[in-house]
């Protein structure tokens, strides 16, 4: 059984009207060009050859831009994953870009990003397989009509890229459901005596924090349905900045703000802020610092950047400055009351106030600390 329509959404109103289109609506220009111009083979019902696909994701420098900026290997095995009958893992820290690249992957695969299931402990086991319209199942018993298809469903009839977003926090029962989805490639319904088999194009893209290992760890029946690539953190501040400020800027124009570009000074302090105390030593491996119990990614330092440009705006000059991102640095790495504020301060007295050209920094976060 393959003949499940989709329930299509109208859409709700133009682009323009929406907060964050959706990757293929707010790169279709990019991916337009990309088709029209890709001469290599495609695997089966992909809308772009993996070649296209990886240049899309990491720009040419031209006419595409960047959508994720880290190693071009990574993103080459994460493609080539793909396009073999294996699903994919994304594996990394939080803010390491996994839902970010796994939106874009698909959205570049199957021109269809929206086929997501959100895991969480609460997630049943119907958000991967199938539900029910239970007032038609009542009043006329099983059947295609009442049927209510998952996200997975829907991918597997329409030969498209599903995405499973954060794996590890749903129940290992609701996990184990996909095994037989990944392995045989069918998805039984017994109530109807039917079953229904993937298209070609289908394969899965699923990501996983590995901080939470221990939460609801991977079988190994799934774990060996994956094949699982790690997303590092930027290996340099340079990579890290030129992420954020890209993001910002993306951030800014959705939310009609100014752009990155005035406040670099302030965004390379924060970065700079975030790695350090990631590390747990300074940039230039002199001095020993505490470490916070957050995570201090490069999504929060954008978070970070994205609340200053609006204080600046709306509050200031328009100009970011060091008491517009104070509030909140201190806000991430201040996450446990007792312990990160002592390390939030010591750091702050040892390593701000004696930087050359920080002082303005050092008073603002001491101001809001």
């Amino acid at each position: 059984m393959n003949d499940l329509s989709p329930v299509s959404s109208p859409r709700q109103g133009s682009d323009a009207e929406v907060l964050r289109p959706h990757a293929e609506e707010q790169y279709a220009e990019e991916l337009h060009l990309l088709a029209k111009e890709d001469d290599r083979p495609r695997p089966p019902g992909w809308k772009l050859s993996p070649w296209a696909v990886t240049t899309y994701l990491l720009g040419d420098g031209d006419r595409v831009t960047p959508k994720y900026v880290g190693a071009r290997r990574v993103v080459e095995v994460a493609v080539a994953t793909l396009a073999t009958d294996r699903a994919l893992l994304l594996l990394g820290v939080p803010g390491t870009a996994k839902t970010w690249l796994s939106e874009h992957l698909a959205a570049a695969i199957s021109g269809d990003s929206t086929l997501l299931v959100q895991g969480t402990a609460g997630t049943p086991e119907e958000a991967v397989r199938y539900g029910w319209n239970y007032a038609r199942l009542l009043a006329e018993g099983p059947s295609v009509e009442a049927l209510t298809p998952s996200p997975v469903m829907r991918a597997m009839a329409e030969g498209r890229v599903a995405r499973v977003e954060e794996l590890t926090r749903m129940p290992s029962d609701v996990q184990d459901a996909l095994i037989t989805v990944l392995s045989e490639k069918t998805l039984p319904i017994p109530e109807l005596g039917r079953e229904v088999q993937a298209r070609r194009g289908f394969n899965l893209i699923a990501t996983a924090n590995d901080r939470d290992k221990g939460v609801n760890d991977l079988s190994s029946a799934l774990r060996r349905r994956f094949n699982t690539v790690v997303l590092p953190v930027p290996a340099t501040a340079e990579e890290e900045v030129d992420i954020v400020a890209r993001r910002v800027d993306q951030l800014g124009r959705s939310l009609e703000l100014p752009g990155a570009g005035t406040g670099l000074e302030e965004i390379r302090r924060v970065v700079t802020v975030f790695r350090e105390l990631r590390s747990g030593v300074t940039e230039d491996g002199r001095t020993r610092v505490k470490s916070p119990s957050g995570t201090l990614s490069t999504a929060e330092a954008i978070s970070v950047l994205t609340s200053g440009i609006a204080l600046a705006t709306h509050f200031g000059d328009g100009v970011l400055r060091p008491a517009d991102v104070a509030a909140g640095i201190v806000g991430a790495v201040v996450q446990e009351p007792v312990s990160d504020r002592v390390a939030w301060r010591e750091y702050l007295e040892t390593v701000v106030r004696e930087r050359p050209g920080w002082q303005d920094f050092y008073r603002a976060c001491r101001g809001v600390s």
